[in-house]
């Protein structure tokens, strides 16, 4: 059964729709406002999901915490990935993908093995001895800055389902139709506010101010938030 897709109308289709993170996490919250209740937690992918849940999170006054997912890159291209490894530790390669990249044994087993180490390093540094969210009879939104395949996002759905999330609701200010359209097969819902076709695609296309995001500008960001929901710079500060 395929989940419903809520997006803006206005935004389809389009490039350079939001200034930056922020205000596209600002923009998002429309599409939230109708997930938003007490069972609500907002779960941000790092990094560049933090500053978008942040903006999201003022808005809604939902908490945030993280859910530590990265994908697994390919030796040539860091920005491009073939599987993702998430914060329980579960490992899932993209096989169509990996096929047609003509990478060895020994060079996807280095890139998995590089990866948990990075997912293990992030755990530690943002959650420290906080212990995860319980997440029975929640409704989990899981926050990225954008999808391009969707496979680390499918990743994150997958782990936040183990971890007992009632319901998941994907959340991401742009995404590639194709994408968005496989993750309604596997959450609950897709909200993404600026759906396009086409290739190529770029996440980034979507904003006109576009940078990597710190593990400092994380670490501050979720200090923000641990005073509790809305504890932010709200919409005036980006």
């Amino acid at each position: 059964m395929t989940a419903p897709v809520y997006e803006l109308s206005r935004l389809q289709g389009r490039t350079g729709v939001f200034a930056d993170r922020e205000e596209a996490g600002r923009v998002l919250s429309e599409l939230l406002l109708q997930f938003t209740g007490p069972s609500s937690l907002l779960l941000a992918i790092p990094a560049g999901g933090v500053p978008v849940a942040a903006a999201a999170a003022d808005i809604l006054g939902l908490p945030l915490d993280l859910a530590v997912v990265s994908k697994i890159t390919l030796p040539w291209d860091r920005e491009a990935g073939y599987g993702a490894v998430a914060f329980d530790g579960s490992c899932r390669i993209n096989e169509p993908l990996l096929d047609r990249l003509g990478l060895s044994e020994r060079e996807v087993r280095a890139g998995v093995l590089s990866t948990r180490r990075k997912v293990r390093r992030r755990l530690r540094r943002f959650r420290g001895r906080r212990p995860f969210p319980e997440l029975g009879e929640k409704t989990v939104i899981l926050v990225d800055d954008g999808l391009a395949s969707g496979f680390t996002m499918q990743v994150a759905v997958e782990a936040v389902r183990r971890a007992g999330a009632e319901r998941t609701v994907v959340s991401v200010p742009t995404g590639h139709g194709a994408a968005v359209r496989a993750l309604a097969g596997l959450a609950d819902a897709v909200c993404c506010a600026n759906i396009r076709e086409g290739l190529p695609f770029a996440v980034a296309a979507a904003y006109r101010r576009w940078r990597d995001v710190t593990e400092e500008e994380v670490d501050r960001l979720l200090a923000l938030h641990r005073e509790g929901p809305g504890a932010g710079p709200g919409p005036q500060g980006s």
